[in-house]
């Protein structure tokens, strides 16, 4: 056996070694670079055996633009977009700035990200919601409304309650479950815009 080719058997077995840590990634951006890492061996493979159009593909199509293709979708996908109302009471504005902090923490555990979209009035609110816009809305509450009379009962402490509407069933369990801040009412609508269970 001479040198070539114990470099060529030692390339190549990166393949399966890369392939293995790629599909054991949690963060799907570390996932990404696995990916990167995994397409450039191979086409390091396939240029030492002498197949360099095959190379200069895999390079090109293998790993840049699915790379590129995978990141878009990435990051388009690991995304909640909140909708708020632009204008909050000084009190206000503290407690929903321990929300939004809140909520950062419970979506950074899964590698997501918050977009706050600012609406000027609780119609284009509501809309946004039902028409897809956003994935969940928050307003501040001082008066009850009579769905959530209970609940309000349970923000009396604070004096002020934030309502957050969540349309998305898996994104209203995550946060039914670890959302702790104080004076929030939780609520799941369904995708036709009727409201199904609060909390």
């Amino acid at each position: 056996m001479n040198e070539n080719d114990l470099s060529v058997y030692v390339i190549t077995a990166l393949l399966p070694l890369t392939a293995f840590m790629l599909i054991f990634q949690v963060n799907p951006y570390h996932a990404l670079v696995m990916r990167g890492i995994l397409g450039a061996i191979a086409a390091l493979v396939y240029a030492v055996l002498g197949a360099a159009d095959v190379a200069l593909t895999e390079a090109l199509v293998g790993t840049m633009l699915a790379i590129t293709l995978y990141a878009v979708a990435v990051r388009s996908s690991l995304v909640m977009r909140l909708g708020i109302l632009k204008d909050l009471s000084t009190q206000g504005e503290r407690q929903f700035e321990q929300l939004l902090d809140d909520l950062r923490i419970i979506l950074g555990k899964r590698h997501m990200r918050l977009e706050v979209f600012p609406y000027t009035d609780m119609q284009s609110l509501d809309q946004a919601l039902i028409e897809k816009e956003v994935h969940a809305v928050c307003s501040q509450r001082s008066q009850p409304q009579s769905d959530f009379e209970q609940d309000y009962a349970a923000c009396e402490n604070d004096k002020l309650c934030f309502h957050t509407a969540v349309r998305v069933q898996r994104l209203y369990e995550i946060m039914q479950a670890e959302l702790t801040s104080p004076g929030n009412i939780l609520t799941y609508v369904k995708p036709s815009g009727s409201k199904e269970e609060h909390s």
